[in-house]
């Protein structure tokens, strides 16, 4: 519990901070009055006055906010935000005195800075650590009749044999493998695979279609341990009280060799209780878990929702890759928070998933007690998540002060302060109904 809270703290302090520092260090460039940063709403815990700016560490963690000259009194979000500040206003320096693209700009800093810590976290941790690979592990076993015509050869493969090279090239990671399976090398179609312990290799035609290839890389399991990683909150892993880090045993009280093993036995059971033996650290638990029926084509196939925890080994790259993958990761994340965003407005997606503070929490419990790794990529990828939905157009969002300026550009005048004050009115209701549903979201899932 108390690493949950722990993590918790240090990722909203972190990420809270980097986004009320962007707003502030741009509202500082461009001369407008900053009267008030403060991590946190409410009254302060903790202030402090540096020149003409108070700071507070307020006592209501669920954000943070810079307090600008002109935009010192909204009404309800004033009030939230602790109320007037003490520091003398100058009229010349107000927000609204500011030209359009320098405002625009303040707006935009928070979210900008958030995707810039994510950027940042990402290339780090790869030009560091190096490039995340799945390490190359034997193979659990192959799918014979998934194999295209040349392939066949593979079928001789048997769970805990090891190919260590394909054209005399040595391979280090996974998905070394499932290069050559899917492209070859310079353009050669023949695949000699060598195979430890057997004199001869396996020779293998790679088909000329790129389906029929994928195909092939999808025939090829690898063997690593039925190793947990994180459980999505409120589906049948969590449910049934898996955890990152725990090794599933026996299912129904048969002995399970690999990831792969267990995901069959899974499949096979959509709605049927499953019995689970759990290594957890030194102890050995007894679990229930009835997986969830999922319609895959016609196909009812059960899923507990319980990700992956496969070894993976970092391969060194320069930095000029790290910075290409770190700009590539980030993007894919921002698109990925787009489409589920997109998914729960257009009712794909139920509001049952949203999650609040306590989701939060429990997800960076799980990330740090999987390793600084995980924890993060964890870290990365919800300053993408608070820097999209920072975007929405709802007013008291960043969004929603984006509109109001695009509003105030194109009318070539701003909206009126009472306009203004009461749609920003109804995004604190609508901010606040979200937070209630989510927070109502978390209780329910502690309860179950």
């Amino acid at each position: 519990m108390l690493l949950t809270i722990f993590s918790l703290v240090v990722v909203l302090g972190v990420l809270i901070a980097v986004h009320e520092f962007g707003h502030f260090i741009v509202a500082k460039a461009v001369g407008i009055q900053v009267l008030r940063f403060s991590l946190g709403f409410g009254r302060p815990v903790i202030s402090w006055q540096r020149g003409e700016t108070e700071y507070w560490i307020s006592w209501i963690p669920l954000g943070g906010y810079v307090k600008m000259a002109g935009l010192e009194d909204e009404g309800v979000a004033g009030e939230l935000e602790g109320g007037k500040a003490a520091v003398p206003i100058d009229p010349a320096r107000a927000f609204d005195q500011k030209p359009l693209w320098a405002r625009m700009a303040v707006i935009l800093a928070g979210v900008t800075m958030n995707l810039v810590l994510a950027f940042a976290i990402y290339t780090a941790l790869t030009a560091v650590a190096g490039a995340p690979r799945y390490a190359m592990t034997p193979v659990d076993s192959i799918e014979a009749a998934r194999l295209p015509p040349g392939a066949e050869a593979l079928a001789t493969l048997t769970r805990g044999d090891s190919i260590t090279e394909v054209n005399g090239d040595s391979l280090k990671s996974w998905e070394d493998l499932e290069e050559w399976l899917l492209h070859g090398k310079h353009g050669k179609t023949l695949l000699r695979l060598r195979v430890a312990k057997r004199a001869e290799p396996l020779v293998i035609h790679l088909p000329a279609d790129t389906t029929l290839r994928h195909q092939l890389v999808g025939a090829v399991y690898p063997l690593f341990p039925a190793r947990i990683g994180p459980v999505a909150l409120g589906k049948p892993a969590y449910r049934g009280g898996l955890k990152g880090g725990d090794v599933i045993l026996k299912v129904n009280g048969d002995t399970i060799y690999s990831w792969a093993e267990m995901s069959r036995r899974i499949r096979q059971s959509p709605g049927r209780e499953l019995a689970l033996t759990v290594l957890r650290g030194d102890s050995v638990l007894n679990l229930k878990v009835v997986p969830e029926t999922n319609d895959s084509g016609g196909r009812k196939l059960g899923i507990i929702w319980a990700y992956a925890n496969r070894p993976m080994v970092r391969v060194p790259v320069g930095i000029g890759t790290a910075l290409a993958m770190g700009a590539e990761q980030t993007v894919l994340q921002v698109a990925g928070v787009v489409v589920n965003v997109k998914r729960l407005v257009t009712g794909q997606t139920s509001a049952r998933d949203l999650g609040g503070v306590i989701s939060i929490a429990q997800m960076s419990g799980q990330a740090v007690r999987l390793g600084l790794d995980w924890f993060l990529n964890f870290l990365a990828f919800f300053s993408v998540s608070l820097a999209v939905l920072n975007l929405l157009p709802i007013p008291v969002l960043d969004g929603g002060h984006a509109m109001f300026l695009i509003a105030q550009g194109i009318r070539r005048r701003p909206l009126s302060p009472q306009l203004r004050l009461r749609l920003t009115q109804f995004g604190m209701l609508v901010v606040l109904a979200i937070m209630v549903v989510a927070i109502g979201n978390d209780v329910l899932r502690l309860l179950r």
